[in-house]
């Protein structure tokens, strides 16, 4: 069974930074993309950013230059560094791991981010 446990979020003012974690377990392939995503009350989950097995990057257009992602592969734990924080970006985020030799999705329970004008 696989786990994914984030931490790192909470309430900020704009302008400010957070950095989430997920730290995954149980038995998944390594070769894998992990992700970030966020849902807003009221709007449907969205892609915020992934990296890949080999460290290619994806990013939301809203976040690019303010948010990196990054994995350690040796902890199997992937970071989500979040600068200039803006309003907008308050949501529920979720981190993701899609497994590219069975398929699987794997989600975490999330973790709220509240940022404060």
């Amino acid at each position: 069974q696989v786990q994914l446990v984030e931490s790192g979020g909470g309430l900020v003012q704009a302008g400010g930074s957070l950095r989430l974690s997920c730290a995954a377990s149980g038995s998944f392939y390594s070769r894998n993309t992990m992700g970030w995503y966020r849902q807003a009350p009221g709007k449907q989950r969205e892609l915020v950013a992934t990296i890949a097995r080999g460290g290619m990057t994806n990013y939301v257009d809203s976040v690019k230059g303010r948010f990196t992602i990054s994995r350690d592969d040796a902890k199997t734990t992937v970071y989500l560094q979040m600068n200039s924080l803006k309003p907008e970006d308050t949501a529920v985020y979720y981190c993701n791991v899609q497994d590219w030799i069975t398929g699987r999705n794997y989600w975490g329970q999330g973790t709220q981010v509240t940022v404060s004008s």
